[in-house]
């Protein structure tokens, strides 16, 4: 007589699905997608508690980047949308960053003799908040992201 098998749910699909009789402590569907995420998790998870394999994980990333010196130059000349997109993204990462240096600067110039108002422009995040400002008559801008090209 055979045992009917309860179902479970996935936890990454939310999928119902029937344990394999073969492995009756199943947790995760036979999905493909779930199957990765679930191979995915197993190995952050290994890497972050054991150091030997860390290790051997490490040895085996640059014993291909060895056999393989010239494959990010060969990549780059196959993909070159992929080369401007990453571009773009550096020159937001490094506008982000200028902008993060901003947070409690202190402008050191002697404007006291300098009658007009400093103005300090910027994108509300991150705040540019502990700056000192004194008044003058000079204008700062500092360009963020992208340019914007003249209008004749």
């Amino acid at each position: 007589m055979k045992m009917k098998r309860a179902q479970r749910q996935c936890p990454y699909c939310h999928q119902s699905f029937v344990p394999s009789a073969f492995h009756p402590q199943q947790r995760i569907c036979s999905r493909d997608a779930c199957q990765r995420q679930r191979r995915r998790e197993y190995h952050r998870a290994k890497v972050a508690t054991d150091p030997e394999y860390r290790q051997v994980c490490r040895d085996s990333r640059q014993k291909w980047r060895a056999c393989h010196p010239d494959y990010q130059k060969q990549y780059r000349e196959g993909h070159p949308a992929y080369v401007e997109a990453n571009r773009k993204r550096q020159r937001s990462r490094d506008a982000r960053l200028r902008l993060a240096g901003l947070v409690k600067n202190t402008l050191a110039f002697d404007l006291r003799r300098w009658p007009g108002e400093l103005w300090l422009l910027g994108p509300p995040t991150p705040p540019l908040v502990k700056n000192n400002l004194a008044f003058s008559e000079l204008t700062v801008f500092q360009t963020v992201g992208r340019s914007v090209e003249a209008v004749p």
